[in-house]
């Protein structure tokens, strides 16, 4: 009887320090890390080049006084609509003026050199008039082809803008037309001018073109001298963006690149593309007095005219050059990546686990990154791995 009960006292005694070292042992067993979590899934991707850029009038010019003179005071006002041809400033002659024979044979030299910029630009104008008729012909064509199921959609994109492009183009021609015409005329008025010393009438000085004006430097009367700026006129419904990059990502882009503005003032943002990127870098100095060397980036406007009306000359849009982009793309987030030696490692979690698996990078705009090998779609990997994370460490996903 007494044996029986030592053996059952024993057997308690037992049964309670192994509860006690269980108790124990689970206590410091290390808990589950709670990590953020993220699913390697297939969204679209896109990979731009954000900068600030404003726009600028594409064909401006600046009506400057032929001779030196006396202005009178300019009637118009910034935002005023010119025609072509109306008067813009009347210059009155100084009276201790007196051409010589230099100031004469300098005019005419003028005068030779604006006539040979008439022709010029004629030709001009009479070649992108045959490329925009070109254009023209090309878009029925194709308009044709689709309605027969022969053309794509993007053929007949592609062919509607070449007709808008040519069009401007042939649009810049006669504007430059135009210009090369007045400047002929005011060299002529200054030959005349020298060529009458004395003479008290007034020099007229005319609008080359029609458009609105853009500045005028000096509207009070007073003398001006030859070649001095007296107003800027241009068309504020041709438009276009110049962006300046840095170097590094200048070459990244090329004539034909995708642009998104956004954040320019619209409820919806506007779609354009680079027209040229100059081959001339300058230096410019950053806020944080950093030299970078930086390239202008001229981009035209794709959208209809209709959706970037209120934009004028020097407003400030924000610029998004779209150089990668995709539309399947299996991607995880850029803080989930690691250096692992000479590659790129991920941790993924299975079965509560961290397990780390070498990742084949692709793509990547900072915040995504695309997977070319390593994780599959639907798997979970940890999105900030710090240094408490090892290979086969337990795991918890707060997500």
């Amino acid at each position: 009887m007494a044996m029986r009960f030592e053996w059952r006292r024993r057997l308690a005694v037992g049964a309670v320090a192994v509860a006690l070292t269980a108790a124990l042992a689970y206590g410091f067993y290390p808990a589950p890390l709670a990590l953020d979590s993220a699913v390697a899934a297939r969204r679209p991707l896109r990979v731009t080049i954000e900068q600030e850029g404003r726009t600028r009038v594409i064909d401006r010019y600046v009506v400057a006084a032929p001779v030196a003179g006396y202005a009178r005071r300019i009637r118009f006002d910034v935002g005023s609509v010119i025609e072509a041809g109306a008067t813009v400033v009347e210059l009155e002659p100084l009276r201790a003026q007196a051409p010589d024979a230099r100031s004469r044979a300098e005019a005419e030299a003028r005068v030779r050199a604006a006539d040979g910029s008439v022709g010029a630009a004629q030709q001009r104008r009479q070649a992108a008039g045959a490329e925009s008729a070109l254009a023209q012909q090309e878009l029925t064509r194709i308009r044709a082809l689709r309605a027969s199921g022969y053309a794509t959609v993007a053929d007949l994109d592609r062919a509607a803008a070449n007709t808008r492009r040519s069009q401007a183009l042939l649009q810049s021609a006669e504007f430059g037309a135009a210009t090369a015409a007045h400047e002929l005329a005011a060299a002529r008025t200054a030959l005349m001018y020298a060529a009458t010393p004395g003479s008290g009438g007034l020099v007229v000085v005319r609008s080359p073109v029609a458009g609105r004006v853009l500045k005028i430097p000096r509207k009070s009367e007073g003398p001006v001298g030859a070649g001095q700026a007296l107003i800027e006129i241009g068309d504020p419904r041709a438009l276009e963006i110049e962006v300046d990059l840095l170097s590094a990502d200048a070459v990244r882009v090329h004539p034909g690149t995708r642009v998104l503005f956004e954040r320019w003032g619209g409820d919806v943002p506007l779609q354009g593309e680079v027209k040229r990127v100059e081959p001339a870098g300058f230096t410019k100095i950053s806020a944080l007095g950093v030299e970078e060397q930086r390239v202008w980036t001229i981009v035209a406007f794709t959208s209809p005219h209709s959706a970037w009306q209120r934009l004028g000359d020097g407003y400030r849009v924000e610029a998004s050059f779209i150089v990668w982009e995709g539309r399947d793309v299996l991607q995880v987030p850029a803080s989930a990546l690691f250096r692992d030696g000479a590659h790129w490692a991920v941790y993924a979690i299975e079965s509560g686990r961290a397990r780390k698996r070498r990742l084949r990078p692709g793509a990547g705009n900072g915040l995504q990154t695309q997977v070319l090998s390593g994780v599959a779609a639907g798997e979970l990997v940890i999105a900030h791995p710090d240094d408490r994370v090892h290979d086969g460490a337990r795991v918890e996903s707060r997500h």
